[in-house]
């Protein structure tokens, strides 16, 4: 099941915490997270990395946003 985490907006730590949530899922296979923040960014990032010893591809929108994409 893919799966998506829309951040835009939350403030850290909350955008690490509901990814945390999500990873809990075990019926989850693909996980988007969105964040409007490069901070959140970060963290999302550093987090999926160290949770799942995957590096998340992560992509640029047109409008200042970011899309943290990782296969489980």
């Amino acid at each position: 099941m893919q799966y998506v985490v829309d951040a835009r907006g939350r403030s850290c730590p909350e955008p690490v915490v509901l990814t945390r949530q999500a990873l809990e899922d075990k019926s989850i296979k693909s996980l988007t997270v969105i964040v409007d923040a490069a901070v959140a960014r970060e963290n999302v990032a550093r987090f999926l990395q160290n949770a799942t010893g995957k590096q998340p591809e992560i992509k640029e929108t047109s409008n200042g946003e970011w899309e943290l994409k990782i296969k489980l």
